[in-house]
């Protein structure tokens, strides 16, 4: 709900697609900056405690911005300042949160469908929060909107200390952070088969994940909506992605996941064509809902891959560049695109980001190809299981 507000909010003070692109850049290029330290923190200090830090610190951010926007007492650059704030403590939050689903987990042959089911909770957020934001947009005010977005914390808040966890053994760390994160790069060096999956999102959030940038422009300017068109939008998208997430959980064990991100993939990106030039709402929402199917992959089964095959003390650490891949190159292709779309229009923009992420997909078929990546793997089958620091370093 508060990113489509804040959306909102900055395009009906500025009316500027670019302005977009600069929001975006604000809430997530934080994250890129400071997502390596958030991994390194995952793996040296006690996880729940990292999670239960960023979710007060996110509740007081949130309230900070409804409070500013209640009193009418905003400029642009206000907000963009608590974009950015929030960057910043997503970029601890994401290795936090999702290396723990890994310890939430008893019998680690249920770790995918605790994945799958993390996603699942994830794309009905996206499917009803940007609906509900609509409404309260159109009749209520932003103000209001960033309010229940803060009460919404203390939700979360309270079902984090209702967590039994394992009791955490504090680890002594004699290495310096710059040595653990030289760790980390090392053994993607070494593991291909996670290393291109992150390089594959990394190319998609730049190029492809950004065309949610244009989405104000679609409402206000193409399909002449308001607010709650605006938040449609999202929710269509929202529902394409939970078709995603049955889809995923229905498969069987043992499928090809990088075959099914290639497929998805190509039908990403023929989503976003067909939607690019569809000045027809209705239909326009069926070519969005496949979209939202194929988007989705990107973060749930690239998410599965390295989850599953990760060596464990590198788990924070190899997801912290996971989450710079998708949220550091993010807010660079939203710059670009709030750019492009400047001087070429939004949907010519988006026709190109769809051509883009069929593109992506036919260059990296040959390394999502399974064996391929076994053969070009440097460590052995052991090491490939459960290597050690020294073994990396």
């Amino acid at each position: 709900m508060q990113r489509t507000a804040v959306y909102w909010v900055i395009y009906t003070l500025t009316h500027s697609s670019f302005m977009l692109g600069v929001t975006v850049f604000a809430t997530q290029f934080p994250s890129f900056l400071f997502s390596l330290y958030g991994g390194v923190i995952s793996d040296r200090y006690n996880k729940y405690r990292v999670l239960l830090i960023t979710q007060v610190a996110s509740m007081i951010q949130a309230s900070l911005l409804a409070l500013l926007v209640l009193f009418h007492a905003y400029a642009v650059w206000e907000i963009l300042t608590l974009s950015v704030l929030l960057g910043i403590i997503n970029a601890f939050d994401v290795p936090a949160r999702q290396s723990m689903i890994y310890d939430m987990v008893d019998d680690k042959a249920d770790l995918p469908n605790a994945i799958a089911l993390n996603s699942s909770m994830v794309n009905l957020a996206r499917l009803i929060g940007p609906a509900l934001s609509g409404i309260a947009l159109d009749k209520f005010g932003a103000g209001v909107c960033f309010s229940i977005n803060a009460v919404s914390f203390l939700a979360v808040i309270i079902s984090l200390l209702c967590m039994r966890l394992p009791t955490y053994i504090i680890k002594q760390h004699t290495k310096k952070v710059v040595v653990e994160l030289k760790e980390g790069y090392a053994y993607l060096k070494l593991t291909p088969s996670i290393a291109f999956v992150i390089i594959f999102l990394a190319c998609t959030s730049f190029l492809v994940l950004p065309f949610i940038t244009l989405l104000p422009v679609y409402a206000a300017v193409i399909f002449k909506g308001n607010a709650s068109t605006f938040g449609y939008l999202n929710s269509f998208i929202g529902l394409g992605a939970i078709g995603g997430t049955f889809f995923l959980a229905s498969l069987k064990p043992g499928s090809d996941l990088r075959k099914i991100l290639f497929i998805n993939t190509l039908v990403f990106g023929a989503g976003l064509i067909l939607f690019s030039h569809m000045a027809n709402f209705s239909l326009a929402m069926i070519f969005v809902v496949a979209a939202g199917f194929g988007m989705m992959s990107q973060t749930t089964i690239s998410n599965t891959i390295i989850q599953t095959t990760v060596a464990p003390n590198m788990r924070g650490r190899v997801i912290s560049y996971f989450a710079m891949a998708f949220f550091g190159m993010q807010p660079l292709g939203g710059l670009l695109v709030g750019a492009v779309s400047h001087y070429i229009g939004a949907p010519n923009t988006l026709l190109f980001q769809g051509i883009a992420a069929i593109v992506i997909a036919i260059l990296f078929l040959p390394f999502l190809v399974t064996n391929n990546l076994k053969k070009k793997s440097k460590l052995t089958p052991l090491e490939l299981e459960d290597p050690s620091i020294e073994s990396v370093s």
